[in-house]
């Protein structure tokens, strides 16, 4: 009887041990189960703050309009689409009824190639295809004034505008010894084109007067 108390004593303690041992072990992996969830959820967290900071920081393309600078690596000289062409049109027309469209018009629309040096959306500069001069180019408005006996007072930003081109790419073209700027208007001013051109002529020693 004295054994058998001793052995149900020694195999009680043995279960309690074991259990107690499980026990420990099954609330640790509980807790660790716990710890990974709670990381899990932050690393997600992390990786969708991240790319959405990733998302508003990266740069959009900016598409430019008739005569903006495209956003490119090559500087592509933008085209002016048919309804930047069908309201300049417009314009023209408003202020000085239909005027017939010149050589310059398909210039400004590239429907005939030119060496354009300078263009906006009000105005473009290119080479002259008969230079007078080392350094001969023309500056025009987009819209089709056809002298400038005919500007209208309205027009004055627009003439400063073609005025302050024409001494901007005189610059780009190194004219820093002087050039000559002209406005040929009408029969006895031996306009050729009517469509209001500014000449700009450099890079020699101007005679005067003039023709």
């Amino acid at each position: 009887m004295y054994f058998r108390q001793i052995l149900r004593t020694q195999l009680a303690w043995t279960r309690t041990a074991h259990f107690n041992r499980l026990h420990r072990v099954c609330r640790a992996e509980v807790a660790s189960l716990k710890i990974n969830s709670v990381v899990l959820i932050l690393v997600n967290i992390l990786f969708s703050l991240t790319a959405a900071e990733h998302f508003y920081d990266s740069p959009t393309g900016s598409g430019g309009g008739c005569g903006t600078p495209a956003a490119s690596h090559h500087q592509e000289r933008p085209l002016c689409t048919k309804s930047d062409e069908v309201r300049l049109a417009e314009e023209a027309s408003k202020k000085y009824g239909s005027p017939a469209p010149t050589i310059f018009s398909k210039v400004i629309d590239k429907s005939i190639p030119a060496d354009i040096i300078y263009e906006d959306e009000k105005c473009l500069a290119f080479r002259d295809i008969s230079p007078q001069a080392p350094v001969h180019f023309l500056v025009i408005p987009k819209i089709l004034i056809p002298r400038i006996s005919e500007a209208k007072d309205d027009d004055a930003e627009l003439l400063g505008h073609l005025l302050v081109v024409a001494k901007n790419v005189a610059k780009q073209e190194s004219l820093n010894k002087g050039y000559r700027v002209v406005i040929n208007d009408g029969k006895h001013g031996a306009q050729s084109v009517y469509h209001l051109h500014i000449h700009v002529l450099g890079g020699r020693q101007m005679s005067w007067p003039p023709g």
